[in-house]
């Protein structure tokens, strides 16, 4: 949660700019001197520092030259009574963000700390993505996202990449289930072996055979020359198959033996050839239902979900969108050697209430078309076709996500925080499928 850090050394101004403040709904705490505020400030303070310049002690200059050594760009808005114009260009040549003479008025206090808390707050979130992003031995740097769904998604994988049991991951288009195996992958014992990936949906029927097996040269007309399989070739590590519910059936039970027997035969040969390896399913309709048309065998379905994942989609972890948003331009813009767009905050509230059918991918090419400038205004289409009061309940759903978040399921802090009585906060998750329990420490959840 952003906070306001206030510095003075007269306690009727403490308490009468404490008081407006949060009366504007901010959260401020108050000190006397600089050495007691410096005690309470780090390099990831989430918030802004307003000091009065003339204190007894470490005077403003001074505690802005230690801030700026802590934090650089932690926004520092120096207040005076004196009316020192040379004072006032020596704290911004120093790095202050803003100087404010007394007596000043809220609205001017008030607007000043608005936009810095703005800046705070996107400095905030970059770090965090850069941190993700540098830690890419670890699933948050491959996995991103802050939601619930998100962060129970990466604890299911982490139990899941160490063993050896076949997987199948369920999801939308374009939500990165092909992801979610690399990570099944990369953080198990076989990360050092093969990681093979097949989209059953691209290959052409007559070729699936030779494509997953391998062939013997001379096995058919055009078969020149000895092919290794994408089965054989992910031998020791992990073979992918997309789309999986478009693997012919002829297929599925010649891979079905291969799962049961740990061999398999080359296209025009009698030789079994040992193979050791783990097969990660990604599907986007329900594979019982296919099963029951008679589109897909249930021997295969069973030998394969072992274990089964599911990938939300963007529309149902809305609180990742910013962050998802960020980091894909951010990459976009190092691509294409352009430099960064901000995107305006009318801009994300349409990218927060558009349901991306096209989930991830989607918002890859959004982030894309912002960065080079294509298109209009960044999500102007994408929420269109969607009524106020959809948009509105998007919103909501999103703001009580985000301090369920944030207190950690603390229904009495979200309560404060949202300044809602218990039986409306109640009432609003009822309607929107919030659960406090989802947003438990996971040592809290038993």
């Amino acid at each position: 949660m952003q906070q306001i850090l206030f510095i003075d050394d007269e306690a009727p101004i403490r308490e009468a700019v404490q008081q407006w403040l949060e009366l504007s709904g901010l959260a401020v705490r108050t000190c006397a001197h600089a050495e007691e505020a410096l005690a309470l400030l780090d390099a990831d303070f989430p918030g802004v520092v307003v000091s009065d310049v003339r204190m007894p002690g470490m005077d403003g200059l001074a505690l802005l030259e230690r801030l700026k050594a802590l934090d650089a760009e932690l926004p520092v808005i120096m207040v005076t009574g004196h009316g020192d114009v040379p004072m006032a260009v020596t704290a911004m040549q120093q790095g202050a963000y803003d100087f404010i003479e007394k007596p000043f008025s809220p609205e001017r206090l008030l607007g000043s700390l608005r936009r810095a808390l703005e800046m705070r707050r996107l400095v905030c979130e970059n770090r965090a993505l850069r941190r993700q992003v540098a830690r890419r031995e670890h699933i948050e740097g491959r996995l991103l996202g802050v939601s619930p769904a998100m962060e129970e998604l990466r604890r299911q994988i982490l139990e899941l990449a160490p063993t050896t049991v076949n997987v199948l991951v369920r999801g939308e288009t374009g939500s990165g289930k092909e992801c979610v195996a690399r990570c099944l992958h990369a953080f198990g014992p076989r990360a050092g072996k093969a990681f093979v990936a097949l989209n059953c949906a691209a290959i052409p029927e007559q070729l699936f055979e030779s494509e997953l097996f391998g062939h013997e040269s001379g096995a058919f007309t055009g078969a020149q020359g000895k092919r290794i399989g994408r089965i054989e070739h992910a031998d020791g590590g992990t073979l992918f198959l997309d789309e999986i519910e478009s693997l012919p059936l002829a297929q599925q039970a010649k891979l079905l033996r291969v799962l049961q027997e740990k061999t398999l035969e080359r296209l025009g040969s009698n030789r079994s050839i040992a193979v050791d390896l783990r097969v990660i399913g990604a599907v986007k309709p329900d594979l019982v239902a296919e099963v029951r048309a008679g589109r897909f065998r249930e021997d295969l379905l069973y030998r394969l979900n072992v274990a089964e994942l599911r990938v939300p989609p963007l529309r149902e972890r809305r609180e990742d969108i910013p962050l998802l948003f960020e980091y894909f331009a951010l990459a976009a813009a190092e691509r294409h050697d352009r430099e960064p767009r901000p995107l305006a905050a009318a801009e994300l509230a349409r990218l927060m209430a558009h349901d991306w059918p096209g989930n991830v991918r989607e918002l890859v090419n959004a982030a894309e078309r912002h960065v080079l400038g294509l298109g209009g205004r960044t999500g102007e289409a994408l929420a269109a076709p969607r009524s106020l009061a959809a948009q509105l309940e998007a919103f909501e759903a999103q703001c009580l996500r985000q301090a369920l978040q944030q207190c950690r399921g603390n229904i009495a802090e979200v309560m404060a925080l949202l300044q809602l009585p218990r039986r409306t906060l109640n009432e609003k998750m009822q309607r929107h499928g919030l659960n406090r329990i989802d947003f438990l420490p996971a040592g809290d959840q038993d």
